[in-house]
């Protein structure tokens, strides 16, 4: 799997309005490769992918996707150059079926309707559907596959297991696993479930105080239970949040 360096976050200082959330934030995903952002409530993981797409205010540093500054592109301009969003609250459009979600977003390249559909078979079985007639586990699914259908190189998914039933969460966590592992697609998971997150994923990093104090392979952060329960807080039998 290549490393050349697809997005560089250097000494990003961010936040909303004139409050930084995020403060000299450095850290680098390499082309293909996983990323579990993790740590406690409110230490600013949302605000990085918030930030990532453009919804922040940048107030100094620079982001950089495959060597292209970025920081003050517009968010479609990082829609179109690859960035797939899938957000917390999932967003689908409640007065349109399941078709015409996946339809209004779409961009040409590999991922269309219908490999969409193979993704997830429950979505082909309700594309007559509106989205408010769809259970949490398939909105996720529809959110998941809304933001397939733009073609993206990097797919950024914000608590995408929250409110799901086990079964649910483990079927997603199996499809976003072979997003990354099968497809070769790049990917940045925030999720409450660390033990999951670490699982789905090939590295790792911590933040606290909108900073990063760990980042490491996510299966040497799992491996080392005294360490992740120091950042964390958790216990490794912890899967819910």
């Amino acid at each position: 799997m290549s490393e050349r360096a697809a997005l560089v976050f250097d000494h990003v200082v961010a936040g909303y309005g004139d409050a930084a959330v995020l403060h000299r934030l450095d850290f680098s995903l390499a082309e293909g490769q996983s990323l579990a952002v993790l740590g406690r409530n409110g230490v600013g993981k949302t605000t990085l992918l918030e930030t990532l797409m453009g919804n922040t205010r940048i107030m100094q540093g620079a982001i950089r996707w495959f060597g292209d500054d970025i920081t003050r592109w517009p968010s479609y301009r990082r829609v179109r150059g690859g960035l797939g969003w899938v957000p917390q609250e999932r967003e689908v459009f409640p007065s349109l079926t399941v078709e015409e979600n996946l339809r209004v977003i779409g961009r040409p390249g590999p991922w269309n309707l219908q490999r969409v559909y193979g993704f997830f078979p429950r979505l082909r079985e309700r594309r007559r559907n509106y989205g408010n007639q769809l259970s949490g586990g398939e909105q996720q699914m529809l959110a998941i596959g809304r933001a397939l259908m733009t073609n993206p190189k990097l797919l950024l998914l914000d608590e995408p297991m929250e409110g799901l039933a086990p079964i649910i969460v483990e079927e997603l966590a199996r499809s976003i696993r072979h997003l990354c592992e099968s497809e070769g697609l790049a990917s940045i998971v925030v999720e409450q479930h660390p033990v999951l997150a670490l699982e789905m994923t090939h590295q790792a990093i911590v933040l606290e105080r909108g900073r990063v104090v760990h980042a490491s392979t996510s299966r040497a952060l799992a491996d080392d239970h005294a360490l992740r329960d120091g950042l964390l807080g958790v216990g490794i039998d912890e899967t819910t949040a």
